[in-house]
Order: structure tokens, then C-alpha cells, then sequence
């Protein structure tokens, strides 16, 4: 009689214990932690911010922003406020943003010492990591349209919407100029991602958040500087730093595909071994050493 009483329960324990997560639930998860961390807001802060002074200060002064291209048309379009927002600052203030998050997204659970808890539980080591890497990916697209949008936004509220002036001087219209413009910002992601990916890798082997943000950011300082240097400018279209310009290529007539191609390969060079050995470093992670 009690032989047949528990074997119920005998049953019931694998069902239970089989109930693993999926990597969609993970993912939500992470996404939640992030939701919870203040650098996640001083990124994404400061990705509102800038576009606001930007345009703020062309209402406030009257001089034209002829350094970079389309600074001559910003006064006359608002489709010109992105692309002169992202020459000034895509490669120093996007990558900083990004770098704060995939820095830190398993440095931090090291340094809390949370990160033993969660790899002693019934969750497989690749959906975590793997999980991770797609919230780092999904806070560099919310990162970037956040900063491209509200530029846009302003911008059209004060200059409208009127036709863009290419790269090759030709006139596109405002329905064209911003399709074109958001197949640029997928462009300018194709780095933006590579360069978390090292993030994310440092932030893995490092297990310090601190080395992690600012070993990403030298790494693309000392690409940058790599790519000044004239003895070496054979290596400047293989320089990660460089293929955050190829979204360019877009907005001239005809469309120069060629940066963006080179630019997927070349960030895929980057992005994928940096991936796969921050994954292997983290299967491979002795629980007992955190």
C-alpha cells in the first residue's frame, strides 16, 4: 500500500525538475535587470540629451555646421539633423552607451555574486550568455533610435520635413530620405553591435565591469589612432573603428554599397570570435570560482 502511495510522487519529481526556462523567458529576464539598472538610464539619458542640446543650440545660434556633411542643410531640414548628429558622435559617445551595458551585464553579476547562484541552478550556460548578448544587442537599438528619433523629431518640429540634399548633391525626397535613413542607422548598428560583442566579451573573461567599459572603449581609441597613423593606412578598411562611416554609402545617388558590404564582413571579424570565446569562456566557468 505504501509502495503504491509514492509513486506518484516519485513521477511527478522529474516533470517538475524538467521545467526548464526557455531562452525567450531568460532574455525577458535580462531585460528586466536592465530595466532595473541605473547605467542602463545614464545611457540611455545621455542618448536623449545630446540630440536636445544639438538642436537647441542651432536655434540659439546662427552660424552654419559646415565641418561635416549635411551641416549646411540642417537649418533647412530636419532629415539632415541624424546624419550630422552621428558623424559628431558616432564614434565616441554610441559606443560609450553600449559599452556601459555589455560591459557590465555579466561583470556586475560576478561582482554581486549572483552569477554562482544562477549557474547552479536548472538553466543551461549557452541561453543565459546567449540571452545576455541579445539584451546588450536590443539596448544598442533602443540606444541608437533613441538618438536618431529624437533628433529627427526636433529637428522636423523646427525645420520641417523637406526634401534631403545627398551626399552626391542631388535633391531626395522626404518619404525616400527617411527610408534611406533607417537602413543608414542599420548600417551604423553592423559595428555598434561588433563593438558590444567585445564588451560582452571582456565583461565575461575580466569578470570587472570597470575593465570591461573601458577596455572596449581603448580598443576602439587605439583602432581610431591606427587609423590616423600614415605609415598604416593599409589597415584602415579593416579597422572596426572605420565601418562607422559606411552607413555614408546610403545616402549618396546612386547608393555606394560597397563601405556596407565591407563593413559586414570586416565587423563580422570582429564580433563573431569575440562571441564565441566569451561564450566558451562562460560554459566552461568553474561554479566554485564564481
Amino acid at each position: 500500500m505504501s509502495a503504491t502511495a509514492s509513486a506518484p510522487r516519485a513521477t511527478a519529481a522529474p516533470r517538475a525538475h524538467s521545467r526548464r526556462p526557455s531562452i525567450a523567458g531568460i532574455y525577458v529576464w535580462e531585460l528586466r535587470k536592465l530595466r532595473a539598472q541605473k547605467r542602463t538610464y545614464l545611457g540611455l539619458g545621455s542618448a536623449v540629451v545630446i540630440p536636445v542640446i544639438f538642436v537647441v543650440s542651432l536655434m540659439l545660434q546662427s552660424g552654419d555646421v559646415n565641418d561635416v556633411p549635411f551641416g549646411r542643410y540642417v537649418r533647412q531640414t530636419g532629415l539632415a539633423i541624424p546624419p550630422v548628429l552621428l558623424l559628431f558622435s558616432s564614434i565616441w559617445l554610441l559606443p560609450l552607451i553600449v559599452s556601459l551595458v555589455a560591459g557590465d551585464i555579466v561583470a556586475n553579476e560576478d561582482g554581486n555574486g549572483t552569477l554562482k547562484t544562477i549557474l547552479t541552478r536548472s538553466v543551461d550556460r549557452q541561453q543565459i550568455w546567449l540571452a545576455k548578448m541579445l539584451a546588450a544587442f536590443t539596448y544598442a537599438v533602443l540606444a541608437l533610435v533613441l538618438f536618431a528619433g529624437v533628433g529627427l523629431l526636433l529637428g522636423g518640429l523646427r525645420y520641417g520635413f523637406h526634401p534631403l540634399t545627398s551626399l552626391s548633391g542631388t535633391r531626395i525626397g522626404a518619404g525616400r530620405a527617411l527610408a534611406l535613413m533607417g537602413a543608414s542607422l542599420l548600417a551604423y548598428l553592423i559595428p555598434l553591435c561588433a563593438l558590444a560583442a567585445i564588451a560582452l566579451l571582456l565583461s565575461t573573461v575580466t569578470r570587472n565591469s570597470a575593465a570591461a567599459v573601458v577596455g572596449a572603449l581603448m580598443a576602439s581609441l587605439i583602432m581610431q589612432l591606427l587609423g590616423v597613423i600614415s605609415g598604416l593606412g593599409f589597415l584602415k578598411p579593416y579597422l572596426l573603428s572605420t565601418q562607422f562611416d559606411a552607413w555614408q554609402g546610403l545616402l549618396r545617388e546612386p547608393a555606394d554599397w560597397a563601405p556596407i558590404v565591407r563593413s559586414a564582413w570586416v565587423s563580422a571579424c570582429y564580433g563573431i570570435p569575440a562571441l564565441l570565446i566569451g561564450l566558451t569562456n562562460f560554459v566552461r566557468r568553474d561554479v566554485t570560482g564564481g
